[in-house]
């Protein structure tokens, strides 16, 4: 077993974005297939015992899947047929990748549509013209695998505890992020966009109701960067006493952050990081006055109780 592996995020950048981009065409095929959902739910993708997967998509009367497979580095479709394909991780333009991608879907009967234009970055070039971003090296690529099922794990553990409306633990490919968000019951003010190359009206969508998000996403510090924010953000949030004491608020970013290697050396990282998620969710909660003994529970009592 692995748990809490060092990536530094200078050492596999090229690699990083070129990944990002290949998961933003994955997504987008869900996307293109699943029916809404609320805070666009059916778009992410999800931390796997191999990698990165998209769960089931329906087409027609069946389904089919994808996966980024960061054991054999292989791209996988399967269909409810009884039919796969896979295409190899490794290294090509983006170009590339997506024609390989729509060819093996078309080829397993899989004839989907996407706009093929990567989303939530500054320099949006259509994949189809992508010869830029080529790079893949397995170990980084399985190294942030591993960093995603141990933040995947305890954050699943966090959201255990709370049994009002809470997101899946899920990987947003638009920012390449991982994230978990819980949610007061309120509405929130229409958000006011301005994410890159993203319609304002995503992030409305996105933000409709009041809440207190929670991540991973692979930059911002040496290794990493945990991260907490509200929406609206609450009077006297930054003031709030959060912890580790290694957490510190970001004006710019309009988060608490944490960095990753911070978690990964001390004693118990799964503690440390846990009480990051629990009293930055607190500062929202709390600050925000939200009905706490309504929204969350011990998952433990609730087990016990149905023994």
């Amino acid at each position: 077993m692995f748990e809490w592996p060092q990536l530094k995020v200078d050492e596999w950048t090229a690699t990083r974005d070129t990944l990002h981009m290949w998961t933003q065409i994955v997504g987008k095929v869900r996307m293109a297939q699943a029916p809404m959902v609320n805070h666009w739910w059916q778009v992410p993708l999800y931390v796997s015992p191999r990698g990165l997967s998209t769960s089931s998509i329906p087409y027609g009367s069946g389904l089919f899947d994808m996966e980024f497979d960061f054991v054999d580095h292989r791209l996988t479709a399967s269909t409810s047929n009884g039919r796969g394909a896979h295409i190899r991780l490794e290294p090509k333009t983006v170009a590339d990748f997506y024609r390989q991608v729509m060819r093996m879907l078309a080829d397993l009967g899989v004839k989907v549509s996407v706009w093929p234009v990567p989303v939530e970055v500054e320099r949006a070039i259509p994949f189809e013209e992508d010869t830029e971003h080529a790079s893949y090296d397995p170990d980084h690529a399985r190294r942030f695998w591993q960093q995603l099922v141990a933040a995947d794990r305890v954050f699943n553990e966090f959201r255990s505890h709370f049994i009002g409306k809470v997101s899946p633990v899920h990987f947003f490919w638009g920012a390449m992020d991982l994230a978990c968000t819980r949610f007061s019951g309120r509405t929130a003010p229409p958000h006011p966009g301005g994410a890159p190359n993203c319609a304002d009206w995503v992030m409305v969508e996105g933000y409709s109701h009041e809440l207190s998000s929670c991540g991973f996403w692979p930059g911002g510090n040496d290794e990493g960067t945990f991260y907490s924010y509200a929406y609206p953000e609450p009077a006297e949030f930054t003031t709030y006493p959060v912890r580790p004491d290694a957490t510190r608020y970001d004006a710019d970013l309009g988060e608490f952050v944490l960095p990753y290697e911070t978690v990964r050396t001390a004693d118990d990282p799964d503690a440390m990081l846990f009480d990051f998620l629990q009293t930055t969710y607190e500062a929202a909660a709390d600050r925000a006055t939200w009905n706490r003994a309504a929204l969350e529970d011990d998952p433990e009592r609730r087990a016990s109780s149905q023994r």
